[in-house]
């Protein structure tokens, strides 16, 4: 099936690799005009660079998600260009592990303020003008930390679990006027920053290990394999298109099955 964001139009945050490099290519794919946002400029223009060479139509605009004025910003500059906004995905997050007792203060606020205040700062600006369209589709990256347990991402996992209470609130008070509102958790996801993370701890390890950390986290994953960005992405496409008009408030897990797996424990 192709075309199925024909005429719509998305603004994807932290679109300059990984998830959100792989989303706003495969909107572009299916005829939306996106938006890309990164707070790096040269990998924003090379995800421009490639949708322009698949024939699509996309801008860049670069904001810091973690400043309220620099968003308010970005969602107006896009609905300027391109006319309305249909779909947010609010994909911008990360963090790297680390004892919470470990964690300073400053670190917590740096943490929460990039996974869950960026977030907040996009909807806000975002929703009146979905409310005077009387639609609208959003859509947050939360985490597999952000369901269960995982070691050294409390700060990052708590951030991340809020985001599902800020959806379901989304899309019960606005659920009427036309807006839906839904998270995606991925699972380990192979992407660049993650593999040279992987590739870091196995250099500190002293001892000689069959095993590669890459290796033990693939077999982690009862399907036995990270995920990779295009999973996420082709995920994301569903949850913002119209085929999924009834899902609202959803929290979906991508992960190869290890949110089943840890449920079932």
């Amino acid at each position: 099936m192709a075309n199925r964001l024909q005429n719509k139009t998305a603004l994807v945050t932290g679109a300059g690799a990984g998830i959100g490099r792989a989303s706003a290519l495969r909107f572009s794919l299916e005829g939306a005009k996106v938006i890309i946002n990164d707070i790096n400029a040269d990998l924003a223009n090379q995800t421009l660079a490639l949708i322009a060479g698949m024939g699509g139509e996309a801008e860049v605009i670069v904001a810091d998600v973690t400043q309220q004025q620099e968003v308010e910003r970005l969602v107006e500059q896009s609905r300027q260009a391109l006319g309305c906004l249909d779909i947010l995905f609010c994909n911008a997050g990360g963090s790297l592990p680390a004892a919470f007792v470990d964690v300073s203060d400053d670190e917590f606020e740096a943490i929460y303020s990039l996974n869950f205040r960026s977030v907040h700062y996009c909807i806000k600006a975002a929703l009146p003008i979905m409310l005077s369209q009387h639609s609208g589709a959003i859509l947050c990256t939360s985490s597999g930390a952000g369901i269960n347990y995982s070691p050294g991402l409390a700060a990052y996992g708590a951030a991340k679990a809020g985001l599902t209470s800020l959806a379901r609130s989304i899309a019960v008070e606005y659920g009427s006027q036309g807006i839906r509102a839904n998270v995606i958790a991925p699972g380990p996801i192979e992407t660049a920053s993650l593999r040279a993370w992987l590739d870091s701890l196995d250099a500190k390890q002293t001892e000689t290990n069959t095993k590669s950390t890459y290796q033990e986290w693939c077999e982690h994953v009862p399907v036995g394999r990270l995920g990779a960005a295009e999973d996420i992405a082709n995920a994301a496409l569903f949850l913002v298109s119209d085929e999924a008009a009834f899902v609202n408030g959803v929290l979906l897990p991508v992960d190869g099955a290890i949110h089943a797996k840890l449920s079932s424990a």
